[in-house]
């Protein structure tokens, strides 16, 4: 495959990332050229009233007009767009969908559950895959939570559930929703021993950050260590936790609820340990859209 410059858009329940990576045939790999992440709380918006708002509907809008700019600085070739659990939930995602590809040229898909689960395996394989031992993949959203088993390398399980960061912010997860949880994994627990998790999403990846106790040299903590840390933050209000622990106002709520999130799975599947590779949903889109354009090439 000659040298191709690849671009990712993730339109979250919390954030909107654009991730650009160039493809470089005499290196034979993926070099990373820029990534930009906006918070537009779009679930905040969808979980309570059941729609995007006129308000953050036009800074979506504005969003990607400047997002299909910065591609062409950068001289795009290829570019997926892909919105997840708010936009799936919208009343009128489809509506805005047609008006951003009418007025931009992006096209976004609107993926399902399953969908995002097998981008980020695919994302996994890449960084984890010749791993030997069980391990539990766990991508943390603002509106879902991508879970995929993997055992000695081979998948064997994935999974979606309606519960994120922002759903749990504004009380919108279904009891039902955590008692599936929990059906779905004690299985897995029961069958397979010395589960590890290996965390995703901006909130995992700051909680390493803050943690006193890790291993640098695989990115690792222990869940003990997660604990420790989710009862600092716990008890102190947002305002707080951005000037004590150096949060951003947009992190300063989530990184809670998402804590509450790996530390409940963790239980279930009786995991010690969290491993954090900076990965996430656009590096999977960009995986996938690497390996369908060299199938094409060697065809």
């Amino acid at each position: 495959m000659k040298d191709t410059t690849f671009a990712a858009i993730d339109i979250g329940s919390n954030a909107v990332r654009l991730l650009i990576k160039r493809y470089e045939e005499d290196d034979d790999k993926l070099k990373k050229l820029m990534l930009l992440r906006v918070p537009l709380r779009l679930g905040f918006d969808v979980f309570t009233k059941g729609k995007v708002s006129a308000k953050k509907a036009e800074n979506l809008l504005r969003l990607m007009k400047a997002y299909r700019q910065l591609m062409k600085i950068y001289s795009v070739d290829e570019v997926r767009a892909c919105a997840t659990s708010a936009m799936r939930d919208a009343e009128n995602g489809p509506e805005l969908i047609k008006e951003i590809l009418d007025k931009t040229g992006i096209k976004i898909e609107i993926i399902a559950g399953e969908e995002e689960a097998r981008i980020v395996y695919n994302n996994h394989m890449e960084y984890q895959g010749d791993r030997k031992g069980n391990y539990l993949y766990v991508d943390v959203g603002g509106g879902s939570t991508e879970i995929n088993f993997l055992s000695d390398g081979e998948l064997k399980k994935s999974m979606s559930f309606n519960i994120g960061t922002v759903r749990l912010l504004t009380e919108k997860v279904k009891p039902t929703e955590w008692e599936r949880l929990g059906e779905e994994l004690r299985p897995i627990a029961e069958k397979y021993h010395d589960i590890e998790i290996i965390g995703s999403g901006g909130n995992i990846n700051k909680l390493y950050k803050l943690a006193k106790s890790k291993n640098e040299e695989d990115k690792s903590f222990s869940v003990d260590e997660l604990g420790r840390i989710y009862h600092l933050l716990k008890p102190l209000s947002v305002e707080q936790r951005m000037k004590v622990f150096d949060l951003k106002a947009d992190r300063a709520d989530v990184i809670i609820p998402a804590s509450e999130i790996f530390l409940h799975v963790a239980s279930i599947v009786g995991a010690k340990r969290i491993i954090v590779p900076v990965i996430g949903v656009a590096d999977g889109i960009i995986d996938g859209l690497v390996e369908t354009a060299l199938a094409s090439t060697t065809k």
